[in-house]
């Protein structure tokens, strides 16, 4: 796995990196085939968050791509907290890849029959209060699921590895995901 330890407004020292690895290495040890993993450490220059050491770390995979991000008051414990949240997450996609092998499986024996979702329209707030650019990812509705979950959004945006379009899949309010496929 290569790890990339940067620092945002801040010098990261050989004791912070060596710090970072080691915690670090316990979900390589998790992950099937982690292939990159980058730690951001940044201090807020704010003397009314008390909170100002930030950690945010992605992890690009095979599978999905794991984000998360704490605050504290020394990166030490932001790294650890952040240590812990990327455990749980590799725990969910775990569970979930699982539980989803396990329904194909008993879908193709006949016991399960699969549920369409139901899609409902949902008022739009119009203002752009934030602009990303991102590249779009091959993959599954299913998949683009396990994704939403991960990365912890109310949407995810993927290219359909069907069609090849770009389509979004979003968590309602009953806890359920719908899936939309633009039309041209």
């Amino acid at each position: 796995m290569r790890l990339q330890v940067k620092g945002r407004n801040v010098e990261v020292t050989d004791q912070i990196r060596r710090y970072a690895e080691e915690k670090l290495e316990r979900l390589e040890r998790q992950l099937a085939d982690p292939t990159q993993l980058e730690l951001e450490l940044a201090v807020e220059h704010n003397p009314s968050i008390a909170d100002d050491h930030i950690a945010e770390a992605t992890i690009w995979t095979k599978g999905p791509t794991l984000r998360a991000s704490e605050r504290s008051t020394s990166f030490e414990s932001s790294i650890d907290q952040l240590v812990v949240k990327l455990e749980r997450q590799v725990q969910r996609y775990r569970a979930k890849r699982s539980r989803r092998e396990t329904g194909r499986r008993a879908s193709a024996n006949g016991h399960v029959a699969p549920q369409e979702p139901n899609f409902t329209a949902e008022q739009l707030d119009t203002m752009i209060v934030k602009s990303k650019r991102f590249e779009l990812q091959p993959l599954s509705a299913e998949e683009a699921v396990l994704q939403l979950e991960l990365v912890g959004h109310d949407f995810f945006v993927f290219q359909n590895e069907a069609t090849g379009k770009t389509d979004v899949v979003y968590r309602r309010r009953d806890g359920a995901y719908g899936h939309i496929e633009p039309q041209a």
